[in-house]
């Protein structure tokens, strides 16, 4: 068949349903049937998995003109998604297609959430299309016989590139693929990406360094205009001295009526304990909503949020109080509005969350803007700009995870084996591993056959046996069970089964909140207040309780920093607010604050950098305006107080936001003297970081999770998980054995590396010193606290105090500065 006849096939069924196809799904079905690779660029709801499921089963049509015979069994195409809440509708949507054209394809899903009667049965006889997580395609890799399953695999997908990228999951997929395209050279490799800034570098990444793969690649960008309004919710009044967390709930009406005006609404969280509280608030101020708003985050049961996935979908839902869990692709076309709680600290996100509403193509797509406290208004005014712009964040790709890399040696290890002559040229084409020495894949090898020069002596560590003929493998099948169990890159807290007393399943927590419990204890979770009854082993056994209130769940590391694409914006936005040129709601709202600043300080321009000093009963504080993030902020602060302390002997309490830190002592300091010997400077910034930040504290944590990823430590079986106290001992003493006795082990600087890439943001800190030096410093003696440096003495005293003395407190304070 030519061309025009297999586009004729798909714009039939396209006409049948309505539709038209767009320009870059005919440019993507093209590209796909002349042989090339590429990565996808287009808007949620704009009909990307159309674009590359109709390219698949067209290039199929092509090699089979008979296309309506029964095909030869076996795999075609591989869908990577990284979310298991995305394979239904694809599923749905793929059958949909091959039923309408009268192609007998199957489709099958394999993911966590599949039985392991209809894993046998895959293996048995693959489906022609399987949809399947990166976690799940190595448990495949990682049975025998591997390669027969996957030699006449022509297409591998991987949606959502965008949320991959930048994580050990996308590097994990880059091993996947090295190993597919190793098996079948002609095997096209595409990426679909919705919002992602280096798009250049990620489609690199997906295909890696082959010259030849990538270089006859193609990069399609969808050029389809996806109008976004973005409407702030403002309250009716401002205090002067705003703070974290006191507007959100006040402004809960307004929320109501938004639902009560909407077909459906979704309502964004950033964590989950966040929605939590505003699903219970919803629920006690309107229980006649009831039934009618119903939650969803990933620790809630995997029955329950398909329930609630499915309302959405079918429109039984008015509303649904989320996190991110509902941001990906899912098609809830009749989602009418969205309503943001708090700044979402990137720009990518708050794009992604705005495509939910609106999920079809040229539909306007609505936004509210809910913001938690008052200077949030000033972020709700930077992403309005940011969606004119469309100014969207890079996602940096991960180098040299040997964790990953060891991991997955194991996988091939486990499935019958694998020469290192052959896998070796494919790991270093991944973008990951390019720069992989053969002493440091060498380096891996010993690891995973005798655990290292230190770990020699210990029989546990020998995991993989070499024969005669050079082949790597595993036959002990404790060593290939265990692998299995722990295979995959997200390593969490021990999760704790929630359950009633009487049986059913609720959920899970993460241990240390449980531990934190006491038997009679009231706590909120799945939107239900429960009592605390008991742990027996891994599961935390509950009942339900009347009482009305109760500790909010809390989850590990839910904070997002702010993102430096964000800061740079708010940054500019800020002298809008200054020079009161903009006559938008948002600066209305904020004029008594700012003008309150303003009189107190300043209001800095972009091309000023702000530091306020200021005394109350509680010492001399030094409040400093970077706005670059949380992360950043917190390694600037200590390497400023280390500096200081240079000069001297002078010790800090530290605090920070997303907008600024505070340095405050009880002792005065001169700051004229700090501003003359040029402490913002990023010389000497690695030897100062070392002595300011404990970068062996903060690489011992991080240690834990590589020596998860990478085997070293065990974390249990099936509802027999090892404690997180327990796995944080065992890879401790690892950590130290290393330290001090092979100081250059790969995984030990691994470590380091990631604290000071991913915890301390060391690139970020370095760009934001460059830039203040280059700033006008403006130092603030000012007579009081100001509206800017509240929040973030407010923050300080909320780790010390209960949400209700914290609220007193803060009252006192405000009546007293005003």
């Amino acid at each position: 068949m030519n061309k025009k006849e297999l586009f004729h096939i798909a714009e039939s069924y396209f006409e049948q349903q309505g539709w038209q196809a767009f320009p870059f799904q005919k440019k993507t079905w093209e590209a796909f049937l002349s042989g090339k690779n590429g990565l996808l660029n287009a808007p949620t709801g704009s009909g990307k998995t159309y674009a590359l499921w109709v390219a698949i089963v067209l290039h199929y049509i092509k090699q089979h003109p008979n296309f309506k015979k029964p095909p030869k069994k076996g795999l075609k195409a591989i869908w990577i998604t990284p979310l298991r809440s995305l394979s239904q509708e694809i599923a749905q949507t793929s059958k949909k297609f091959v039923d309408g054209i009268g192609l007998p394809f199957t489709v099958g899903i394999r993911s966590g959430d599949t039985t392991t009667k209809e894993r046998a049965a895959q293996k048995k006889s693959m489906p022609d299309l399987l949809i399947t997580t990166p976690e799940s395609l190595h448990l495949l890799m990682a049975s025998k016989g591997y390669e027969k399953i996957f030699q006449d695999c022509d297409a591998v997908i991987v949606d959502e590139w965008h949320e991959l990228l930048g994580t050990k999951r996308g590097v994990q997929m880059e091993l996947g693929l090295s190993r597919l395209a190793g098996l079948n050279p002609n095997l096209r490799i595409w990426g679909i990406s919705a919002t992602i800034g280096n798009l250049e570098q990620a489609r690199q990444v997906l295909l890696g360094v082959d010259s030849d793969r990538f270089r006859e690649s193609v990069l399609i960008k969808a050029k389809l205009k996806k109008e976004i309004e973005v409407r702030s919710i403002i309250p009716p009044t401002m205090d002067k001295f705003p703070w974290r967390g006191h507007l959100g709930l006040h402004l809960l009406e307004e929320v109501v009526s938004i639902i009560h005006k909407s077909k459906s609404t979704l309502i964004f969280t950033n964590t989950r304990s966040q929605c939590e509280l505003w699903f219970q608030a919803i629920m006690t101020k309107h229980p006649e909503l009831a039934g009618a708003v119903a939650m969803h985050h990933g620790s809630i049961n995997r029955e329950t949020r398909i329930w609630v996935e499915n309302a959405i979908r079918n429109e039984t839902l008015q509303a649904c109080v989320c996190t991110s869990s509902l941001d990906l692709g899912v098609d809830f076309a009749p989602v009418e509005t969205i309503i943001q709680v708090g700044g979402p600290k990137g720009v990518a996100r708050f794009l992604q969350r705005a495509g939910r509403s609106g999920h079809r193509p040229h539909e306007t797509s609505v936004i509210y803007f809910l913001p938690t406290h008052a200077l949030e208004l000033i972020e709700a005014s930077a992403l309005q700009k940011a969606v004119a712009t469309q100014a969207v964040e890079d996602r940096l790709p991960y180098i040299l995870c040997y964790d990953v890399l060891i991991q997955y040696l194991c996988t091939l290890a486990v499935s019958g084996g694998f020469y290192p002559d052959h896998i070796y040229p494919e790991v270093i084409s991944t973008f990951c591993y390019q720069s992989l020495t053969p002493e440091e894949f060498q380096w891996c090898l010993h690891c995973i056959t005798t655990g290292s020069a230190t770990l020699e002596n210990y029989d546990e560590y020998k995991k993989v046996s070499v024969d005669s003929d050079g082949r790597y493998y595993i036959d002990d099948r404790r060593i290939a069970m265990r692998h299995r169990l722990q295979m995959g890159t997200i390593v969490t807290g021990t999760d704790i089964t929630v359950k009633y007393v009487t049986g059913g399943y609720i959920g899970s927590i993460e241990e240390y909140f449980i531990s934190q419990l006491s038997r009679g204890d009231v706590f909120v979770f799945a939107g239900r207040t429960l009592e605390f009854v008991r742990l027996k082993g891994m599961v935390a056994q509950v009942r339900n309780s009347t009482r009305k209130k109760g500790k909010v769940t809390m989850w590990m590391g839910s904070r997002m920093p702010l993102t430096s694409q964000l800061g740079e914006l708010l940054r500019e936005e800020m002298q809008y607010f200054q020079t009161g040129k903009k006559r938008s709601p948002e600066v209305k709202a904020l004029k008594d604050i700012i003008t309150r600043q303003q009189v107190e300080s300043i209001v800095p321009q972009n091309h000023q950098f702000l530091i306020e000093t200021f005394k109350t009963r509680e010492g001399y504080h030094a409040v400093f305006y970077p706005f670059e993030g949380r992360m950043v902020h917190m390694a600037m602060s200590g390497l400023l107080a280390y500096r200081i302390s240079l000069l001297q002997p002078i010790s800090f309490s530290l605090a920070f936001n997303d907008y600024g830190f505070e340095l405050l002592s009880d002792q005065a300091f001169d700051m004229q003297e700090i501003l003359d010997n040029d402490l913002f400077t990023s010389r000497m910034l690695q030897q100062d970081l070392e002595a300011s930040v404990n970068a062996t504290e903060l690489a011992r944590r991080k240690f834990r999770d590589i020596a998860v990823i990478a085997g070293l430590v065990f974390t249990g079986y099936p509802n027999k998980a090892v404690k997180t106290k327990h796995l944080q001992s065992s890879s401790q003493l690892l950590f130290e054995v290393f330290k001090e006795n092979e100081p250059d082990n790969l995984l030990l600087r691994q470590a380091y590396t990631e604290t000071y890439e991913q915890e301390i943001e060391q690139y970020r800190l370095r760009e934001a010193l460059d830039r203040i030096e280059q700033q006008e410093i403006i130092w603030k003696d000012c007579e009081r606290p100001t509206p800017f440096s509240f929040p973030i003495i407010t923050d300080r005293l909320r780790e010390k105090l209960s949400s209700e003395k914290l609220s007193d407190r803060i009252k006192r304070m405000q009546l007293q500065w005003e």
